[in-house]
């Protein structure tokens, strides 16, 4: 591991993975059980929700489709994938975990704030164990390089 890179927790990156679940399973405990939004902004922020949750459901649903067989909840790539440049993946490098951003923060909007925290902290988590992915992703891809350079954003179009 080089200065400043994030850990591999893992051969595969389990690691990531086991903190992954275990803020996915906050998000849902807090956004079902927590204090609810005031009621002035429960029918507005039940709309933005649903606009939100399309979104990061099409970004899920875009990135799962076109991985196909090589799609695997681990950062490091799977043995002989191939890097995958149109699609979804032609607007941003990591869209499952934009999409799963964005369905959190749905969750959260109609369900309870607190759910925000362990969204938030998923968010950082996402931005680290995509730094560690494309680390793999450029060992394993002579291309993932020019990739990264044209494909400028992370994981939500033109946004981050």
């Amino acid at each position: 591991m080089g200065r400043g890179e994030p850990p591999a927790l893992g051969p595969r990156g389990e690691g990531w993975v086991a903190i992954q679940a275990v803020l996915l399973l906050g998000l849902a405990a807090t956004g079902a059980l927590g204090p609810r939004w005031p009621d002035t902004l429960e029918r507005p922020l039940i709309a933005a929700a649903f606009v939100v949750g399309v979104l990061g459901g099409a970004l899920v649903l875009g990135g799962a489709l076109r991985l196909g067989a090589q799609l695997t909840p681990y950062p490091r790539p799977i043995e002989g994938g191939s890097l995958r440049q149109d699609g979804v993946y032609a607007l941003v490098r990591h869209p499952i975990y934009g999409g799963v951003l964005l369905l959190g923060l749905a969750w959260s909007l109609a369900g309870s704030w607190l759910g925000l925290g362990p969204t938030a902290l998923l968010a950082l988590l996402f931005e680290l164990k995509s730094r560690r992915e494309e680390l793999w992703l450029a060992e394993h891809h002579e291309a993932y390089r020019a990739y990264r350079e044209r494909v400028r954003h992370r994981f939500i179009p033109r946004v981050w």
